[in-house]
């Protein structure tokens, strides 16, 4: 089972993303089978990029997209619907974004998965079927190109010698989407941004000078 050296994950406001992608096929896709329960376990989730699919992929034998060494470099998921139904583990996010996902395309997703994702600055873009289905071909048929997520013009663009340029509308709520394109998803930044006002704050609370 392969593994990819860590990357830097998501941090500030997330308008664009570029990258490769890499398809999961099939509906219904729970978290277990996104990170199995035998990897809950850990104390941290730094090593859970070695569980994401990890039953998938053994049972594949190295034919799991997640396995093939053209897709090590991928960091779009392209997924179908209902993806990251079942439980509410937020390790299943974790496991995707440690091996190195930063945003996801799908016909539709769990709702508690989306807010997990978003909680951890992964944009999770749904599209119609059919545009989920072209991109899902033309990753197979060129895994090397590229994509480009434009957050704020809600588009997903695909430039391949193999298939043509290709573009297709996506779509975030209008919540989700602020969220991303200003940082606001982003809790433990702002913290640290104002922190001088969080400290004036907290000065000026009797019950906390109290205990001073």
């Amino acid at each position: 089972m392969s593994t990819r050296p860590a990357r830097a994950l998501p941090s500030g406001p997330i308008r664009q993303h570029r990258g490769r992608g890499v398809a999961v096929v099939g509906t219904d896709i729970d978290t277990d089978r996104i990170i199995p329960a035998r990897f809950l376990k850990c104390v941290t989730f730094d090593d859970l990029a070695r569980g994401a699919f990890a039953d998938d992929r053994t049972e594949l034998g190295g034919a799991h997209p997640f396995d093939r060494s053209v897709h090590q470099e991928a960091s779009v998921l392209v997924v179908n619907s209902n993806f990251g139904c079942g439980s509410s583990r937020e390790h299943a996010p974790q496991a995707l974004m440690r091996w190195g996902i930063r945003a996801l395309i799908g016909e539709s997703y769990a709702e508690i998965f989306f807010g997990n994702c978003l909680a951890m600055g992964i944009p999770c873009l749904s599209a119609e079927p059919a545009t989920v289905r072209a991109l899902q071909e033309a990753i197979a048929a060129d895994p090397g190109a590229e994509l480009l997520l434009d957050l704020e013009a809600l588009e997903v663009e695909l430039e391949s010698e193999f298939v043509g340029a290709n573009r297709w509308p996506v779509h975030l709520d209008p919540g989700p989407h602020q969220m991303l394109v200003s940082g606001q998803w982003d809790a433990t930044s702002q913290l640290v941004a104002h922190d001088a006002e969080l400290t004036a704050t907290a000065t000026a609370l009797p019950y906390l000078n109290g205990f001073r």
